[in-house]
């Protein structure tokens, strides 16, 4: 992780980044007025699409890896489309990652994979090595090496990618940097694009949730799928899950409906008839004997 003391204009840039993160616009509007430097920064929410596993890239260790080996097992994909040495959203969003992963239960490597892909293709293994190491040295949970990968490419996977997720950025030539969104993706298991996040925080709930769903029912807890979907939705307009009044009256109403239904099987059970009924049963037992 690099330790970049960000300037004013740094901020600046992160905010207003992070104002663009919308769910599905790709190009930001400010009063009626398109800003030219940040046309075609934005997120497009490309829900339930394949993501193309054939695409080639390169780890932190310089080896070449095709996406596929990362969804070749049950589990669900945190992906981040970032850069190195970006001076300051980036951080902000992996380290908010970082934060949220920490206040979960279940451990990266375990029960859900990140991958985190650089923009820059002037980018290499070495710088993503350093990267890597920076942040799990801030996660310090045993194995968590082998559940997040930090990848380089080319322009042209990069591209494909970008493109398949929906992540809109741009190039500024006049600062050297690249402007984008701050955002996480989450992936099925089979390579299919479940939920995205836009935010530098991410509670560990919000995760755990969207990891259920993405997971197509293979992590998680009968009560994390009874919450999930019986009493929390994900509003996009807060980036996080909420209790759903509607939800919520439905289950009350099912479970008012069961005790109501137990109760009057109780009732039926014991009603005077019955009861006479097993009376003269015992008295017809005792006078046999």
């Amino acid at each position: 992780m690099l330790n970049v003391i960000p300037t004013w204009s740094h901020i600046a840039l992160a905010l207003l980044s992070s104002a663009i993160a919308l769910p599905v616009v790709a190009g930001p509007t400010f009063a009626d007025e398109k800003i030219e430097e940040l046309e075609g920064v934005g997120i497009t929410q490309h829900l339930d699409t394949q993501v193309p596993l054939d695409l080639t890239f390169v780890d932190e260790h310089g080896q070449e890896v095709a996406l596929s080996k990362f969804f070749n097992n049950d589990k669900p994909i945190i992906m981040t489309l970032n850069y190195y040495k970006c001076p300051m959203l980036c951080s902000l969003t992996l380290n908010g990652l970082v934060t949220g992963m920490e206040e979960m239960e279940w451990t990266l490597g375990d029960e859900f994979e990140v991958v985190t892909l650089s923009i820059n293709p002037d980018e290499k293994a070495p710088l993503a090595l350093k990267n890597k190491t920076g942040y799990l040295d801030h996660y310090d949970r045993e194995g968590a090496e082998n559940g997040w990968h930090f990848l380089t490419g080319d322009q042209e996977n990069i591209t494909k990618l970008a493109d398949a997720l929906g992540f809109g950025y741009v190039f500024d030539e006049q600062t050297g940097e690249f402007l984008h969104t701050a955002s996480i993706m989450f992936i099925t298991p089979s390579g299919r694009i479940s939920k995205y996040m836009n935010d530098v925080q991410f509670a560990a709930q919000d995760l755990r949730f969207a990891l259920v769903e993405a997971s197509e029912g293979k992590v998680g807890t009968l009560i994390d799928d009874f919450l999930l979907f019986n009493c929390f939705q994900y509003d996009p307009d807060r980036n996080s899950y909420s209790p759903n009044a509607w939800k919520l009256m439905r289950t009350a109403s099912v479970l008012m409906l069961i005790m109501l239904g137990g109760g009057i099987a109780v009732l039926a059970w014991s009603t005077p008839e019955r009861l006479q009924s097993k009376e003269s049963t015992q008295k017809s037992d005792e006078s046999n004997l």
